[in-house]
C-alpha cells in the first residue's frame, strides 16, 4: 500500500514539474534569450545588454514604471479597506440580506476584466457616458473622465476596487468566520467597543490572510493590462500607460520583442525582489509575535 502511495506521490510530482517547465521555466528562460538579442518576430541577433542599456535611458518606459508604481500604491491599500469593510459587513450579526449582497458584490468576478473595463467607460464616458448624463440632468457640468489623466486614473482606481473585492470578500470572509466568538465575548465583559475588538482582536487574527491579500493585490495590479485597456486604452496620452500595456505596444506594435522582454525581466525582478520582501517581512512578523 505504501508502494502505491508514493507511486502515486512521485507522479503528481513529475506532472507538476512538467508543467513547471513547460509554462513557467521554458517560457522564462525564452524571454531571457530575447531580451538580449534584437529579436523583430522574424530574426533574432544577439546583442548582449543592449536593450537594457537603453530601456534604463527611455523615458517612456520610467513613466510607465513610476504609473504603475503610482497605481499598485493607491490601488493596493484601496483594494484592501473596501473588500475588508465589505467582509466584515457580510459576516456581522447586525447585517440584513446578506445572501443578495454576496451575489451582488460576486457578480463583478464572473466577468472578464475586458467587460469590466467596457462597463465603467460606458458610465464615465464624456460624451455618453451615464454618470454625465445624470450630472447633466442635475444642471451641472461634465466631467472630463477620458480626457483629463487625473479623472481617468481614478475611475481606474474605482474599477479596480469593484473588480477586485469579490475574490479578496471570500478570503476575507473565510478568515472572519473562523475566529473564535469567545474572544469577542471576553472583550464585551471588559466593556470593549466595536473599534477596540476590530482594532486588537479581527485584525490581528486575520494578519496571515491580510498577507495573502495584499501579495495578490500587488501582482495582479502590477501586472494589471485588459481592464485598462478597455477601459481607457493608456489615455489619455499615456497618462495610464501601465508597465504590461508599455511591453505589449512595445513588442507587439512596435514589433522590437526583444526591447519587451527586457522591460519585462526587469518586471520580473522587480516582482521577485517585493515577494521575497513580503515573505521576509511575513516570518518576521510571526516571530515577533
Amino acid at each position: 500500500m505504501k508502494d502505491t502511495n508514493k507511486k502515486w506521490a512521485f507522479l503528481f510530482v513529475f506532472a507538476n514539474l512538467v508543467l513547471f517547465l513547460i509554462f513557467f521555466a521554458g517560457p522564462a528562460l525564452l524571454g531571457i534569450y530575447y531580451s538580449l538579442t534584437d529579436y523583430n518576430g522574424n530574426v533574432a541577433t544577439f546583442i548582449g545588454l543592449e536593450n537594457y542599456i537603453n530601456l534604463f535611458q527611455d523615458s517612456s518606459f520610467y513613466k510607465a514604471m513610476s504609473t504603475t508604481f503610482l497605481y499598485t500604491a493607491i490601488g493596493v491599500p484601496f483594494v484592501y479597506i473596501v473588500s475588508l469593510f465589505v467582509s466584515v459587513m457580510l459576516v456581522s450579526p447586525r447585517t440584513r440580506g446578506k445572501n443578495i449582497a454576496k451575489v451582488i458584490f460576486f457578480f463583478p468576478w464572473l466577468i472578464s476584466p475586458i467587460v469590466v473595463g467596457v462597463l465603467w467607460r460606458w458610465m464615465f464616458g464624456e460624451s455618453f457616458g451615464f454618470v454625465n448624463y445624470v450630472i447633466d440632468l442635475l444642471g451641472g457640468n461634465p466631467v472630463p473622465w477620458s480626457s483629463d489623466g487625473t479623472f481617468a486614473f481614478m475611475v481606474i482606481l474605482f474599477a479596480t476596487a469593484w473588480g477586485g473585492t469579490a475574490f479578496n470578500m471570500l478570503i476575507f470572509i473565510g478568515a472572519l468566520v473562523s475566529i473564535p466568538k469567545s474572544l469577542y465575548e471576553a472583550a464585551d465583559v471588559d466593556g470593549g467597543n466595536g473599534w477596540q475588538k476590530f482594532w486588537h482582536i479581527t485584525l490581528p487574527s486575520i494578519r496571515s490572510t491580510s498577507f495573502l491579500v495584499i501579495l495578490l493585490a500587488v501582482f495582479n495590479l502590477m501586472k494589471e493590462f485588459p481592464m485598462v485597456q478597455a477601459l481607457t486604452n493608456g489615455g489619455p496620452g499615456t497618462d495610464t500607460t501601465l508597465i504590461v500595456q508599455y511591453i505589449y505596444e512595445t513588442g507587439f506594435d512596435q514589433m522590437r520583442v526583444g526591447y519587451a522582454s527586457a522591460a519585462s525581466m526587469v518586471l520580473f525582478v522587480i516582482l521577485l525582489v517585493f515577494s521575497l520582501l513580503q515573505f521576509r517581512f511575513a516570518r518576521g512578523g510571526r516571530a515577533d509575535g
